[in-house]
């Protein structure tokens, strides 16, 4: 497995070709950045040289003229509790928190997040600055100079494009961790082959190959940015994602410009296992006895969110002793789903509610006859259930007529650099 970097400048998205800078910066295998040559200086005998005393500025603030305080904001403190040693008048400190109002609310310092206090190099030591984190790449700063202000300042983001492969040998987790990717990855992945990839069917030796977005603060990771293309492998199945922009909208497409979407999703859930599929005659854990399960249960903690598997209308929702709290909706004149043993349901989710796919409708629970937390999923045509795992869905959003070949173009251009990833 091998990551590749490259510098990936900020651009507008091409509404036909998203891609386009990535196909011309993959052509690059390496980047060089020339030393600067030193330059020559002759002085004169007896000639001395002094150079300027460069202050070194960060934040808009030159940090060599203070001394550096850092510390992490323990439980139950307040902004006023870590100031009160340095002599800020309560008045003063009340008129910052009146003028922090509309930049952020000083009274809601979060405990364990990072601060760094400037003050003064004289016999004084006076605050001069008061700096907290509120998350990575945003802190929010506080002058006790001559006129009191609080500014937001956030550090340059700079993205990288990666490239990357993982083999499953046990688990798409630790295939992911063997591989140094980013946990985040398996999310952006799931939700691209959400229809087309059964994620608690994966198997020892499937393959994914991608190549994305990896977002740095500095020389720290911070998130998973855009999936510029992607691959999955069984051997006996395969298929690409090739993402493109029609419209107002990005959808990732198989190499043949069908795409990847579906009317329905594989599964309610994003992460979990099958603990027992649709049978005709399946032993009750409960009740021990033998009848038909017309479902597939998904072990998962309480609490994991449930999404809706398709567009709809919530139909009715509920409770009896058997199913628990439950939630059914209607999707069109064939097709309707039912999810049962939930904990509680997602906001807004009534009789006649809309919902659209993905959407949270409600969430892991054991509700009803349950031996464990599950989610009991059923899928009904023309009212009538059918096993959820086989249920065949058509295509939606296909790649327009007039964007074709270019399509064809892109897509041929990214599988050949998506099947080179080791």
């Amino acid at each position: 497995m091998k990551h590749l970097y490259i510098f990936l400048p900020r651009q507008k998205r091409n509404r036909v070709i998203p891609i386009a800078a990535l196909l011309t910066l993959t052509m690059i295998s390496c980047t060089t950045h020339p030393e600067e040559a030193p330059g020559s200086l002759t002085l004169k005998p007896d000639t001395s040289v002094s150079k300027p005393v460069r202050e070194t500025f960060y934040m808009g603030i030159p940090f060599d003229s203070f001394n550096i305080q850092k510390g992490t904001i323990r439980p139950n403190r307040f902004l006023s509790d870590i100031l009160m040693p340095y002599g800020i008048a309560q008045r003063k400190l009340d008129s910052l928190l009146n003028k922090s109002g509309n930049i952020f609310d000083a009274r809601k310092l979060r405990a364990y997040h990072n601060y760094t206090i400037l003050t003064g190099t004289d016999s004084n030591a006076a605050l001069k600055y008061f700096i907290y984190e509120h998350e990575p790449g945003i802190s929010f700063i506080f002058s006790f100079n001559d006129s009191l202000s609080i500014t937001e300042w956030r550090e340059k983001e700079e993205s990288f494009i990666k490239f990357t492969s993982f083999t499953i040998e046990t688990s798409l987790w630790d295939a992911m961790k063997a591989s140094g990717s980013p946990f985040e990855l398996a999310g952006a992945l799931s939700d691209i082959f959400a229809w087309t990839v059964d994620f608690f069917g994966l198997k020892k030796g499937d393959t994914f190959r991608v190549i994305y977005e990896e977002k740095h603060i500095g020389e720290k990771s911070v998130t998973v940015g855009r999936i510029y293309g992607a691959s999955y492998n069984s051997g006996s199945y395969s298929c690409y994602a090739i993402p493109l922009i029609q419209g107002d909208n990005e959808s990732y497409y198989d190499a043949d410009g069908t795409s990847l979407r579906k009317a329905f999703l594989k599964s309610p859930l994003k992460f979990s296992r099958i603990t027992s599929r649709y049978s005709s005659g399946r032993m009750h854990p409960v009740l021990k006895i033998v009848r038909p399960h017309y479902g597939v249960d998904y072990a998962a903690p309480v609490g994991t969110p449930v999404y809706s598997v398709g567009d709809g209308r919530v139909t009715e929702t509920g409770s009896d002793g058997e199913a628990g709290r439950f939630v059914k909706i209607r999707h069109n004149s064939v097709y309707s789903t039912a999810y049962l043993h939930l904990s509680g349901y997602g906001k807004g989710i009534v009789p006649g509610a809309s919902v659209r796919q993905g959407d949270i409708i409600g969430y892991v629970g054991s509700s009803g006859l349950s031996t464990g937390p599950h989610l009991d999923f059923r899928f009904y045509k023309n009212g009538y259930p059918v096993d959820p795992l086989k249920v065949e869905a058509p295509p939606v959003e296909p790649v327009l007529e007039e964007n074709r070949e270019k399509f064809g173009k892109i897509s041929s251009a990214l599988i050949r650099i998506i099947d080179q990833i080791e």
